[in-house]
């Protein structure tokens, strides 16, 4: 079978490295790809927002299945389109992909169907906004509506900061269309945890859980970024949280968006806090999540192909369930200087293949590109090592080790991922979830 991934981040290394491994895969194609995928796959200069092309390629090519990695084809409805033509292919319809499309979508279903999730307002007017800024204590949380490449969340933890972000969305219109309706929610304390789950509709398989970083500097300092790390899983979350966020969150929100007549397949992604007061909903997004799938998949023991194709033909339920392996996985994101604000492109990149000698240690390419023979950087996020170990501290040696081994102009990488995990992990084993019962939560 021949299958083809769309887009070109370190989510989208990470599915074709983790989809090559399938017996059921003969040859993958990447559109655009990377630098990374360009030497496991064919990359096509096919751009992810050009679903007619990618439709055209998928139907010349007789394309067993495509999966998509970003969310902002999935809005657009490529699914839809593939679908139409009978072509098939892992995700969201255009519909359910408004759980990440539209924030206020979202919210709406949580609070119809019950979903733990923080107070919010939802405003069309600036002037209106404003009123509600000045009338609540902060700090508070401005969410501009629709797609904003991840940068469309403030945390205010002032009024003025609060009004600053209002005019970004309502008046210089920073986030285009994605700024025309603005939730104001409140500020919610506690740790956060990523927990995604396969979904046909109407069986749930969740995954193993991950915690991300997403401040630029150690510490949690600094605006916040798309990622700057990730490890799985988290030693916070027990076996009774876990079944709450399937229980309470996951199986519910496919539910009441079945009741809506909406039939959620692919990834959904629940991005969740656990608050003094009980876990809630921050945000669904409506694909895998980066960086935390370059943690997840490493420990992925099943046939992704297998499980995609059950997802893409409606019949997960009769898949056997999800075998993970009990180590600990541990990513950490290298960037170019500057990021998430201004960089600079084009620098060589040296060292990487110096790194992945071992199976439990992988690079994942994000912003980069084939030069010739040579890699270069072409992006913010460059590129992400992922490390297996048998805990936390292990794995997380690991990956410091291989990336002092990888060096271009300008990288930046946080020094403190995974270390709350090894401080907090005290006894407890990375497979303290269960090895291979967790598809039958």
């Amino acid at each position: 079978m021949k299958i083809l991934v769309v887009g070109s981040g370190g989510r989208e290394h990470t599915l074709t490295w983790k989809l090559s491994q399938s017996p059921l895969v003969e040859k993958i194609y990447c559109a655009p790809g990377n630098g990374g995928t360009a030497k496991i796959a064919e990359n096509l200069h096919i751009s992810v927002d050009d679903i007619e092309a990618l439709a055209d390629f998928a139907e010349g090519e007789s394309i067993g299945l495509t999966v998509v990695g970003p969310e902002a084809p999935l809005v657009a409805g490529i699914v839809d389109l593939f679908e139409k033509r009978r072509l098939r292919i892992f995700g969201p319809r255009g519909k359910a992909a408004q759980m990440e499309g539209s924030k206020s979508f979202a919210k709406n279903i949580m609070q119809k169907y019950g979903i733990p999730t923080g107070y919010a307002e939802i405003f069309t007017d600036f002037k209106e906004a404003v009123n509600y800024v000045n009338n609540h204590e902060v700090p508070l949380v401005v969410k501009a509506d629709g797609l904003a490449a991840g940068k469309g969340v403030i945390i205010a933890e002032n009024r003025e900061e609060a009004k600053e972000a209002l005019e970004d969305c309502f008046v210089s219109k920073r986030f285009r269309s994605a700024g025309k309706k603005v939730i104001i929610e409140e500020y919610l304390e506690g740790e956060e945890v990523s927990l995604l789950a396969f979904t046909d509709g109407e069986t749930v398989l969740p995954m193993v859980p991950a915690q991300d970083y997403k401040r630029i500097y150690d510490g949690d300092l600094g605006p916040n970024t798309g990622g700057m790390g990730s490890y799985s899983p988290v030693p916070v979350v027990t076996k009774d949280i876990y079944d709450m966020i399937v229980n309470e969150v996951l199986k519910p929100v496919i539910k009441g968006l079945a009741n809506e007549g909406i039939e959620y397949r692919g990834v959904l992604y629940g991005g969740i806090i656990l608050t003094k007061d009980g876990l809630k909903v921050l945000e669904f997004n409506c694909r895998f999540g980066d960086p935390e799938t370059q943690a997840i998949l490493p420990r992925l023991e099943s046939d992704l192909a297998e499980i995609m194709l059950a997802v893409a033909d409606g019949c997960l339920g009769q898949h056997e369930g999800l075998k993970w392996s009990p180590k600990s996985c541990v990513a950490v994101v290298l960037a170019s200087d500057g990021y998430p604000g201004k960089y600079e492109k084009g620098f060589e990149i040296k060292g990487t293949e110096d790194v992945g000698l071992s199976e439990d240690i992988v690079v994942f390419h994000a912003g980069t590109v084939l030069d010739g023979k040579k890699i270069a950087t072409a992006g913010g996020r460059v590129l992400s090592v992922s490390a297996l170990g048998n805990d936390f501290k292990d794995a997380r040696e690991r990956a410091y080790e291989a990336i002092r081994k990888i060096s271009f102009e300008g990288m930046y990488y946080r020094k403190d991922i995974a270390l709350r995990a090894v401080k907090s992990q005290s006894g407890v084993g990375s497979g303290e979830l269960g090895v291979s019962s967790l598809g039958s939560f």
